[in-house]
């Protein structure tokens, strides 16, 4: 979060109508990073856990 505060505010000179320190787009930068990331575990855990064992171990 602090990375992207500084960043920001380097950036903040390009940007029309967003500030430096935009907590609303920061916050929905972060929940936009939180859903890939579970979405990035749970997929293949999902799938993962629709295979039966004994043919997982058979083919392993």
């Amino acid at each position: 979060m602090a990375a992207s505060i500084l960043v920001g505010r380097l950036l903040s000179r390009m940007l029309y109508g967003i500030g430096a320190g935009a907590l609303p787009s920061l916050a929905g930068a972060a929940v936009v990073l939180l859903v890939i990331a579970f979405l990035a575990r749970y997929v293949p855990a999902r799938r993962a856990s629709l295979v039966d064992p004994l043919v997982a171990l058979r083919e392993g």
